[in-house]
């Protein structure tokens, strides 16, 4: 709570829009009941998680009152998350992609499904990576520092996969991260 008061002031804020918790860590089922409690005083407009996996998550919406509003986890082609996404579903808990073009690891922007798919549209493989998170309601939020790439993520509007090429993609799910962790 300190350290929630403090940022409001710091920020000269009434409330912050919204506060994660960055991973399962010390106790985080205290630290979640903190965040609880700033969210009913309407500190925080939105409280949610970082890094919860599957057995982290279920142990945290089994023992809050406020079930987390994002779930920011490793996703992208190589790590699609099915189990998780649909425990999220359920839950009503937004998934948030970290890492949606998975920093580039295992020639992801080579790889040739990716390539195919993408050259059919005339979109290149972040595109179509990109897509193919967006059009299963995963938010995405890719790190960017070049203009011409935001530009070219912002326009992945104007094509859909279809079922086949997504389901192309399924087979791409290594099913552990990519970053050696979680």
């Amino acid at each position: 709570m300190r350290s929630i008061d403090s940022s409001l002031k710091v920020l000269d804020m009434d409330y912050i829009d919204l506060l994660l918790i960055h991973e399962p860590t010390a106790d985080y089922l205290e630290i979640y009941r903190a965040m609880e409690d700033a969210y009913k005083a309407g500190k925080l407009r939105s409280i949610g998680v970082a890094n919860f996996l599957e057995d982290h998550f279920k142990r945290l919406t089994g023992n809050c009152t406020v079930i987390p509003a994002v779930n920011q986890v490793e996703t992208h082609i190589f790590r699609q998350q099915k189990n998780l996404r649909k425990l999220l579903n359920e839950k009503g808990t937004v998934h948030e992609s970290w890492s949606p073009l998975a920093c580039g690891r295992n020639g992801f922007f080579r790889n040739p499904i990716l390539a195919e798919i993408g050259a059919k549209y005339d979109k290149t493989a972040a595109q179509v990576g990109l897509r193919f998170l967006y059009q299963q309601d995963i938010i995405i939020i890719p790190k960017l520092t070049h203009i011409e790439r935001m530009r070219e993520n912002f326009d992945l509007l104007d094509f859909e996969l279809t079922e086949e090429e997504m389901n192309a993609f399924y087979v791409l799910d290594l099913g552990k991260s990519l970053f050696d962790w979680w």
